[in-house]
């Protein structure tokens, strides 16, 4: 009786298995791409950072002026006005180097670059906020972070934990404030096209209105900015709470809490406006 050998598996190559790579790694290409572009033209990118530093700068300035010409201003004074203007130019300048360039829509769309992000097998909206990145932003960040700090370090803030809690969700919900006004802004773009500086006065117009007392509007546009594009939940409603003042009518400083939910309505417009926008496009038509 011959006996038949028992068959067995080949073996395994591990060398040949390749880990799939991560959902994320496409996006960090191209922002490393991106990034090694920049760093390749080191004057220009000096210039950028310089510009975007004078920016930063000229804006604290116009506040410094104000300030040193009147005691207070909204119930304000310099120091209460360095931790308004910090917190919301920071939360802004985060937003505008993560989500800004989201503005460059309408030229994506003119030269047929967004054409090809439909091809790609990604989110719309997460290959457009990966597209780019400016590292010039980060110097308008820091001269933000200055500024916060010496509006910290100046007021007599009591810091329990309450306050702390507050302080924290408030740059949180800034940022998520200012990156969803871009984003609604790109969604009108689909239909607006050429009308950037219709959407930028919602954007960057939001994030001047944001660094000047709410308290000092008119009561129309107290409301626009508390509820409508609630900036007012990035520095002025934060400050005044964290302060302990009271705060005018129709804005008590206990509406501070509920940044989170502005941020919410933010980003529910952001994505409604979105997906209009996306349901409109019919193509860059080359």
């Amino acid at each position: 009786m011959v006996e038949i050998p028992a068959r067995t598996s080949p073996p395994i190559d591990r060398t040949a298995i390749v880990s799939r790579p991560s959902r994320f790694a496409p996006y960090r290409a191209v922002l490393a791409s991106r990034l090694r572009a920049q760093r390749s033209y080191p004057l220009s990118f000096t210039t950028d950072v310089f510009s975007a530093f004078l920016i930063g700068l000229v804006e604290f300035a116009e506040m410094w002026v104000i300030f040193h010409n009147v005691p207070r201003l909204g119930g304000l004074d310099l120091d209460a006005m360095l931790l308004l203007f910090g917190m919301s130019n920071t939360s802004f300048a985060v937003a505008d180097m993560l989500v800004g360039h989201a503005d460059t829509l309408p030229t994506y769309i003119r030269m047929g670059k967004l054409d090809a992000f439909y091809l790609r097998p990604q989110p719309l909206l997460l290959q457009l906020m990966t597209s780019d990145i400016a590292l010039r932003r980060v110097a308008r960040i820091a001269v933000a972070g200055t500024v916060l700090g010496f509006g910290l370090a100046r007021n007599d803030i009591d810091w329990s934990a309450a306050h702390l809690a507050l302080f924290a969700i408030t740059l949180g919900a800034g940022v998520a404030i200012f990156a969803g006004l871009f984003v609604t802004a790109a969604g009108v773009q689909f239909f607006l096209i050429d009308g950037s500086e219709l959407t930028n006065a919602f954007t960057y117009g939001g994030s001047y209105a944001s660094m000047q007392p709410t308290s000092v509007f008119p009561t129309p546009m107290k409301l626009v900015f508390a509820f409508l594009i609630p900036v007012a939940f990035s520095s002025y409603l934060p400050a005044i709470a964290l302060l302990g003042l009271p705060g005018p009518a129709l804005l008590p400083n206990w509406l501070a809490w509920a940044s989170p939910l502005a941020a919410l309505w933010v980003w529910v417009l952001a994505m409604y406006s979105w997906r209009l926008g996306t349901r409109h496009y019919q193509g860059g038509g080359g």
